[in-house]
């Protein structure tokens, strides 16, 4: 992790004072799934929790497990309503209220908020409940950023306008690769006073996401992540059609969840890719291990990531991936050494990609194992929730 230059702000005297009595930090953790602070901030929760700090959890209800799961770890659960990916203002508004309403209550020390509508109407809400110290993780630009029509065009000035808002008063922003950061500073969205920090995306446990090794062949490809067209779900059913003519017996996996709203790939659209035999949509899962271990090769032609999550798992496994050359992907993958690069949108060298490891099925395993070993080396969880709780300035407390 690493800071560009910005004002260190210390924990103050009378934090400090609290801390040497035992009392820890009062967090509240936002997002907009109780299943997305599962899949991604579980480390950075429990080392939180581990250091004395009572954690809140605020996400929007609907999801038991998830909550059961977040309740398991020692956090306090409170949620809020939220529209993930609409555009009405009057259900954003709503959520700001509902937030605002929310911090008062609680009035924590910090908020951590991530994902955009969390980091814009999270950081607002806390300035007007008096929150004292604010950090935003921008896991990626999304939707509002790609701007290949008049209305993305439309939704990024508005997006751009609700994020200097809502930065304005933030102590830190973490971003998970350069681009994404030097966007935010072109369009004036970074404030002076905010620390601008830069960290491995949430990081992947590589304990949980252990080694395995390659199963039989023939070879089995894996896209995992949402159903999105900018993820490039449509550039790889197109590969693999092309590669599946050529190659029965290769398999080409769909691992994810239906979206709805702008920019998703539609349920019946993947089931028609399905029936017209290049692809195998497996649904989605709450465990992607024994997916990820039964595959040989991971593919996500996204047009742009934060750093992407299920490929550093799946490298943590021990699996080569094959990825767009944008930011995000190529801050994990190195062209040759663990996987392949690929231009953006270019079905016939996403293709000629995969077909390299159906031809030369033994560099699957030497990538795998220098895919391991980047993981390990770069990725590691423990390290990156350790280095995000050090550069917020969260002591550890005294643990009950």
């Amino acid at each position: 992790m690493v800071e560009e230059r910005g004002v260190s702000v210390p924990v103050g005297a009378a934090r400090r004072k609290a801390f040497s009595r035992g009392r820890g930090m009062k967090m509240v953790i936002l997002g907009n799934q109780a299943g997305a602070l599962v899949n991604f901030w579980t480390v950075l929760l429990r080392r939180a929790l581990e250091g004395g700090h009572e954690v809140v959890c605020a996400v929007p209800d609907g999801d038991g497990r998830a909550n059961a799961a977040l309740a398991r770890l020692g956090a306090r659960l409170v949620h809020y309503r939220l529209d993930r990916k609409g555009v009405n203002p009057l259900r954003d508004l709503r959520t700001l209220r509902d937030l605002t309403r929310l911090l008062k209550g609680e009035r924590p020390d910090l908020l951590f908020a991530s994902t955009i509508k969390p980091v814009i109407y999270g950081c607002m809400a806390a300035r007007f409940a008096g929150v004292p110290r604010v950090y935003a993780a921008i896991t990626g630009l999304g939707y509002a950023f790609e701007a290949d029509s008049v209305f993305k065009r439309c939704v990024r000035l508005l997006g751009v306008t609700l994020y200097r808002m809502a930065l304005r008063g933030a102590e830190g922003i973490f971003f998970q690769n350069r681009d994404d950061a030097q966007v935010f500073r072109e369009r004036g969205i970074i404030g002076g006073g905010a620390r601008v920090l830069f960290t491995r995306g949430v990081g992947v446990d590589t304990r949980r996401f252990a080694a395995a090794p390659p199963p039989p062949l023939p070879p089995v490809f894996l896209f995992v992540g949402r159903l999105l067209e900018a993820k490039g779900l449509p550039e790889y059913a197109a590969a693999a059609r092309m590669l599946k003519a050529r190659y029965p017996a290769a398999r080409f996996q769909v691992l994810g969840p239906p979206e709805q709203g702008f920019g998703s790939v539609g349920l019946d659209r993947v089931r028609a890719w399905e029936a017209g035999g290049c692809i195998e949509y497996l649904g989605r899962t709450d465990d992607v291990r024994p997916f990820l271990a039964a595959a040989h090769v991971l593919v996500l032609p996204s047009w742009r990531e934060g750093t992407p999550t299920s490929i550093m798992e799946g490298m943590s496994m021990g699996r080569p991936a094959v990825v767009t050359d944008v930011p995000g992907c190529r801050e994990v993958v190195r062209d040759g050494v663990n996987g392949s690069l690929v231009p953006v949108r270019d079905v016939r060298a996403l293709a000629r990609a995969m077909e390299n490891f159906i031809l030369m099925p033994e560099s699957i395993a030497r990538m795998g194992a220098a895919a391991r070993e980047t993981a390990v080396r770069e990725c590691d969880a423990e390290h990156v929730a350790g280095q995000m709780l050090g550069e917020m300035n969260i002591p550890r407390g005294v643990a009950p």
